[in-house]
């Protein structure tokens, strides 16, 4: 049997690290710190994976009302699509207001507290908007989803990477992201069972009255019960949290500054805030979020309208959208792990940005073949969503400390929403059945997004060249102090 004092494996030295520079005894064998990890996933990743899937659900569900009656009872049938187009990006408003200042301050509770009381309030708004009855109660209804929505999608990096290194950290986001995939898939299969029973007296062409109403309640109450069971299960930072016990603390507390060591805890580094308001690749990346944004907006809200043009029924139209989303949240997963394992994020996602060009391209230029369409649909969903999970992982560990992810992760998030504002209002009814404009704008915005991730690699590629001719190269598992300069500071290098 192996000596693991004297011949450590591979996977030991990189797991292994030290508690200072000096070489001091390895606080975690390689054992231990997996154990550590697949118990920190069996708590937070369940309750935030079901919390993004209730989430998705809560704010997409107004393409597949919109199918259900929605449009006929409280919007007077909205003949030019417009107001529905306000009512859907009337989320997006409050959402990219509250999400930088809402993730600043979400440093300063407890995580579970701030999540469940996010949770709650967007269950609430959701569930009351089986109550609207005009234009201006579903806008009510809506701005207040995107509030407290704003809370939760942005903290969820910042609070994953008090728990993963960067090399686990992908693969972690696209389960999380995954869920949002999963949830276009199950939206679709709810609504069509919805649909199938009828509720409440018949409407010519779109089932029951109630539709759409039930919808609503379905997808919206296990979201409260989800976010009061949050505020009980879900672990706290690494070190105020009852679910570990003093050794895995030891051991995580070590993983949390692991290569950098900086604001940790219930503070916020103002410097930090400045840092990341200044910094270019935020906001090029905040570009990329906007194109895949823009995308995903309008395949999230008119899918189902999209796919009626095939010459489906409305029905089958709801049961059609399921097949992309589930592709997309497989290509997700394998994306991320590979991207995790190669330690590249940005090929990656300029690839993704690519594939969902390319769809749009042929839903532009194919406009008779009904099996090309849908691929094309394939194309644009795997595509999408597996950009967006890739680049919030890859600035989940770019940003160097805590203050500046959290100011840096919802600043380009807010950037990428208003693609989602966009995104809503580039397919009014009257464009349909080819809707040139809506597809033409998004595949030009997912090639802009490509181009913007190809400079932001070749950028982190250069900037870590050049601090390694002038500083030298950081051993490896070194600790890196970014307490003053983030990811600025010399040793610092970029997963590129």
């Amino acid at each position: 049997m192996l000596d693991e004092e004297k011949r450590p494996s591979s996977d030991e030295r990189e797991t292994k690290s030290t508690s200072d520079a000096g070489g001091n005894k390895p606080i975690a064998t390689s054992d231990e710190e997996k154990r550590l990890v697949r118990k920190l996933d069996r708590r937070i990743l369940p309750i935030t994976c079901l919390l993004y899937l209730f989430a998705y659900l809560d704010r997409t569900n107004l393409g597949n009302a919109r199918l259900q009656g929605l449009a006929e009872e409280n919007l007077g049938g909205d003949p030019t699509g417009i107001l529905f187009d306000w009512v859907n990006s009337a989320f997006f408003f409050s959402y990219i207001i509250c999400q930088v200042p809402a993730t600043i301050i979400s440093k300063l509770f407890p995580p579970s507290y701030w999540i469940a009381g996010a949770a709650i309030g967007w269950g609430i708004c959701s569930t009351l908007m089986a109550t609207t009855f005009n234009f201006g109660s579903l806008m009510a209804a809506r701005v207040g989803l995107g509030v407290f929505e704003a809370g939760f999608g942005p903290a969820i990096p910042l609070y994953f990477s008090f728990f993963y290194t960067r090399s686990e950290m992908g693969l972690r986001m696209a389960y999380w992201f995954g869920f949002a995939a999963v949830a276009g898939a199950f939206g679709g299969l709810i609504a069509f069972g919805v649909q199938q029973v009828g509720y409440g007296p018949h409407l010519a062409g779109v089932g029951g009255e109630w539709d759409w109403k039930v919808l609503f309640l379905i997808e919206g109450i296990p979201a409260l019960l989800l976010g009061v069971l949050t505020f009980f299960a879900l672990p706290d930072r690494p070190e105020s949290t009852r679910y570990l016990n003093a050794r895995e603390r030891e051991i995580e507390l070590e993983r949390m500054n692991r290569g950098t060591s900086a604001d940790v805890g219930a503070v916020i580094n103002k410097e930090h805030i400045m840092i990341a308001l200044l910094d270019w690749r935020i906001y090029t990346g905040g570009m990329i979020y906007f194109g895949v944004n823009c995308a995903l907006a309008s395949i999230s809200a008119f899918l189902p309208t999209i796919i009626e043009t095939f010459g489906y029924t409305n029905a089958l139209a709801q049961l059609l959208t399921v097949p992309p989303y589930a592709v997309a949240a497989i290509v997700l997963c394998l994306t991320s792990y590979t991207s995790d394992r190669i330690q590249n994020r940005g090929l990656a996602v300029a690839g993704s940005c690519a594939v969902g060009a390319i769809g749009y391209l042929l839903l532009l230029t194919v406009p008779n073949n009904v099996h090309v369409r849908y691929f094309a649909v394939f194309c644009i969903t795997s595509g999408t969503y597996t950009a967006i999970g890739l680049i919030i992982a890859w600035f989940a560990h770019n940003l160097g400390s805590e203050t500046k992810k959290a100011t840096g992760i919802p600043m380009f998030m807010a950037i990428g929403q208003c693609g989602s504002i966009l995104g809503s209002h580039i397919y009014p009814s009257t464009d349909g059945p080819r809707y040139i404009l809506g597809f033409a704008v998004s595949c030009g915005l997912e090639a802009f997004a490509t181009v913007c991730a190809l400079v932001l690699w070749v950028s982190y590629k250069y900037d870590n060249a050049r601090r390694d001719r002038e500083y030298g190269r950081p051993d490896p598992g070194a600790n890196v102090d970014t307490s003053e300069l983030a990811d600025k500071a010399p040793m610092f290098r970029y997963m590129a």
